[in-house]
């Protein structure tokens, strides 16, 4: 039994060898190249235009600027994108996430900011 599959496995291998496979060869896109992308769809966007416009920048010499990105500089952008919230939360909304959460501790009893709130405990 075990001299059969040798044998099987064996002939498997020669005919992998043997028999010519299908190869494809591409471009593979890096993660350099795929920062420097999404810099310039970004740039190629109409609000972010005419931000720039309103604020005195040149949307072809910014999209010039950007294309001569070293791949870390490229990749800082992105990352820097990334990081920075998509609506904002604001000075408003800042204070009430703090408000919400000294209001929090004060009913669990761990803190005792407001005279109005009843601990838990």
């Amino acid at each position: 039994m075990i001299t059969q599959f040798r044998r099987l496995v064996a002939a498997l291998l020669i005919l992998t060898l043997v028999l010519p496979l299908p190869v494809r060869a591409g471009l593979v896109a890096t993660d350099a190249a795929l920062d420097h992308q999404r810099v310039a769809n970004l740039l190629a966007r109409s609000d972010v235009q005419e931000q720039l416009r309103a604020r005195g920048v040149d949307p072809a010499e910014a999209r010039a600027r950007a294309a001569a990105l070293t791949d870390a500089e490229a990749a800082q952008l992105v990352s820097n994108i990334d990081e920075l919230p998509a609506g904002g939360v604001g000075i408003i909304g800042a204070i009430l996430i703090v408000f919400l959460v000294l209001l929090l501790t004060d009913i669990l009893g761990y803190t005792k900011v407001f005279p109005f709130t009843k601990p838990m405990r």
